[in-house]
């Protein structure tokens, strides 16, 4: 079995002065984006930018979803960036939500996961092709 990779992620919404919130979420490179339980939206504060959308989960379940930014999200050991962020309604796991970190959000931040060392190291170098695609040039 694969073990679990996870990380320390602060996350602050500059359009809200009291908008934060640190978290350990798990290096999910299933999921899209960093992804959090639709409770904690609340305590983020408004959004300049929200739209609801459709997700397709692990059970291949389609359910709505909220994406919101652009958040300051930083993961611990890597730069900063300002994305968006996709608020779901989640179960629990262990009594408590698991925020998901995706495969664009690590993009983003320069990380790439080592699955033999089950672990994640700086990304060499930014892929252009991703980037182009992800900002609409």
């Amino acid at each position: 079995m694969m073990g679990r990779i996870m990380a320390t992620v602060d996350l602050e919404n500059p359009a809200e002065p009291r908008g934060y919130k640190k978290m350990v979420a798990l290096v999910d490179t299933g999921a899209s984006r960093l992804t959090l339980h639709s409770a904690w939206k609340g305590q983020l504060g408004s959004f300049e930018m929200e739209e609801t959308i459709e997700v397709q989960i692990a059970t291949q379940e389609v359910v709505p979803g909220i994406i919101c930014g652009l958040v300051k999200i930083r993961v611990e050991g890597f730069r900063a960036i300002y994305s968006k962020v996709l608020f779901l309604d989640m179960r629990l796991e262990n009594s408590e939500y698991e925020p998901l970190l995706g495969y664009i959000t690590l993009e983003q931040c320069g990380a790439a996961v080592e699955v033999i060392g089950r672990r994640w190291i700086p990304a060499k170098y930014m892929d252009a092709k991703f980037f182009r695609v992800d900002c609409g040039f």
